[in-house]
């Protein structure tokens, strides 16, 4: 009896022995795949508008007067050159910009071309810039040509660092055109495209 007691306890020894080992695992270091993350294509976000600028912009006028059946609206295309300043959060520039239009009045008078002088300050929001704009427009019209005054806003976004797109809104008042008695208001819209140097 005694000698089946020991082939037991040796037995349960052996077999406890083994299972130890055989939980212990392997010596070798694990291998573990890292998956492969490739970079992502950089994002331009635009931060700068200390600049010279200058573009192209195609719109629309619509313009009235203070004679009754005298209006009309067409639509435009011209160039703007301009100089920009960032301070950080605020964008101070000035602009020079020509629309050639040729806008009939029924009949009365014809609007051939405006060219305006603008001052425009905005926020900077990085790679866009939102703006209020005023200055003096000289409109070129078969009753003669008068210096006016006009406000609008526009936005610009930065496409890339050296190209711009954006589009304004700027509402004119034209009083006595050529001493004729004629007064005139002008809304245009223009969508611009502008090179940045």
């Amino acid at each position: 009896m005694q000698r089946i007691k020991k082939i037991v306890l040796v037995s349960m020894t052996s077999t406890l022995a083994l299972a130890g080992v055989a939980q212990a695992g392997s010596l070798a270091e694990p291998v573990v795949d890292v998956p492969v993350i490739a970079p992502a294509d950089p994002i331009y976000t635009g931060n700068d508008w200390t600049g010279f600028y200058a573009g192209l912009n195609l719109g629309y006028s619509d313009v009235s007067t203070n004679v009754d059946g005298v209006e009309g609206n067409d639509n435009t295309y011209g160039v703007h050159a301009g100089y920009d300043y960032d301070f950080g959060n605020f964008v101070l520039g000035g602009e020079l910009e020509y629309d050639k239009a040729d806008i009939d009045l029924n009949g009365v008078a014809n609007v051939d071309d405006v060219t305006r002088l603008k001052i425009r300050g905005g926020y900077d929001l990085g790679s866009t810039l939102i703006y209020a704009t005023a200055g003096a427009a000289r409109a070129n019209t078969t009753l003669g040509d008068e210096t006016g005054g006009f406000v609008g806003l526009g936005v610009a976004y930065q496409v890339t660092d050296r190209f711009v797109i954006g589009g304004e809104v700027l509402e004119h008042r034209f009083n006595d055109i050529n001493d004729t008695g004629v007064d005139a208001d002008a809304t245009t819209f223009n969508i611009r495209g502008s090179f940045r140097f």
